[in-house]
């Protein structure tokens, strides 16, 4: 896993090196009132930080997410390194906890049985109606399956966006498809059904911050969350 990261950083310093004007770079956070992800509550209050660039399809994704509220939440620094042709994108996540099999956190331990590092692949099409998305761990701190062998915990999901009384909205349905411990599932379920609506709060003629809230239901662990945010972007 360590060629992954080291192949990320000569990505970085080869993309900087290209024309300037090629390049487009993502800065921007997140606040909200609660850290809600596929149907599972992974903290409170949190801020989440976004620092990205892009060249031509090919984009590298720093995102962490960090409790402001209470100090036992887990903290979370994850890199994407995605690809997009049209509709079509694929991409390798690495995400790292703050929690799991190394006591002492240590970002840059990949050991296999020792790491904190969770490794995921993604693969999805946006048909513009519908975007369609599959992700798999296929290395790292994975859950297990009924058998206590590793899961490779893997989740599908769909997003509709769509427009109603000036405020943008996307209904969100997600499904893993397996037994495994990650998502707390025993076969096929249903974990996260959402509807989500964002608005921008006009501040002056030239800024605006957009507002969003979101109710989510797990059938599953049957759980409910209702989370309001902001993004701050310059």
């Amino acid at each position: 896993m360590k060629k992954i990261v080291l192949f990320a950083m000569g990505l970085i310093m080869s993309m900087t090196a290209m024309a300037q004007n090629d390049i487009e770079t993502t800065i921007k956070g997140d606040i909200v009132s609660s850290y809600i992800w596929r149907g599972q509550d992974l903290g409170s209050v949190a801020i989440q930080p976004t620092l990205g660039i892009g060249y031509k399809g090919l984009s590298l994704t720093a995102w962490g997410s960090y409790g402001l509220t209470n100090p036992d939440d887990v903290k979370e620094f994850d890199l994407t390194l995605g690809y997009t042709l049209g509709g079509f994108n694929i991409g390798i996540t690495d995400y790292w906890f703050s929690v799991g099999l190394d006591p002492d956190a240590r970002y840059f331990k990949y050991d296999a049985h020792g790491t904190n590092h969770i490794f995921e692949a993604t693969v999805g099409y946006d048909f513009g109606p519908v975007a369609l998305a599959w992700y798999t761990n296929f290395a790292g701190n994975d859950g297990f399956n009924k058998d206590g062998k590793r899961a490779y915990s893997s989740y599908f999901e769909a997003n509709v966006p769509f427009k109603l009384a000036t405020v943008d909205w996307t209904a969100t349905a997600g499904v893993v498809p397996f037994a495994t411990t990650s998502y707390g599932t025993t076969g096929f379920a249903v974990t996260n059904l959402s509807l989500r609506a964002t608005k921008d709060i006009k501040v002056t003629d030239s800024f605006s911050i957009p507002i969003f809230g979101q109710v989510t239901g797990n059938p599953c662990s049957q759980k409910a969350y209702l989370v309001l945010g902001f993004t701050l972007q310059p």
